[in-house]
């Protein structure tokens, strides 16, 4: 067989197993503490967030007249912007729920 040949071959071979090698999704057994705990923030952050655009899409105006002046009065009832302290709650109810077991 030609060397040349043979060295493109083996080349391409190579190629194509790096290639496949980078498309499959890494296995990984064990996670440590950190990356349990940066996974659980991370759902929790997601979380929050769902859970503030579905309020979002729900706030609610309300118009009314004053009975005294005849004015409109304009209610607007909108949802609290979540901060870090209720993706920490959240984090720390979804990691109560996998540390419990339940018999």
């Amino acid at each position: 067989m030609n060397k040349t040949f043979k060295e493109g071959i083996e080349k391409g071979a190579e190629q194509l197993a790096q290639s496949v090698r980078e498309t499959l999704p890494k296995v990984q057994f064990n996670k440590n503490g950190y990356e349990i705990r940066t996974t659980v923030l991370d759902m929790a952050k997601s979380f929050t967030e769902f859970e503030f655009s579905q309020k979002w899409l729900g706030f609610e105006v309300t118009a009314k007249r004053d009975e005294k002046t005849g004015q409109v009065i304009n209610k607007v009832d909108m949802p609290d912007i979540p901060g870090v302290d209720n993706v920490l709650e959240t984090a720390e109810k979804f990691y109560n729920f996998i540390n419990t077991t339940k018999k």
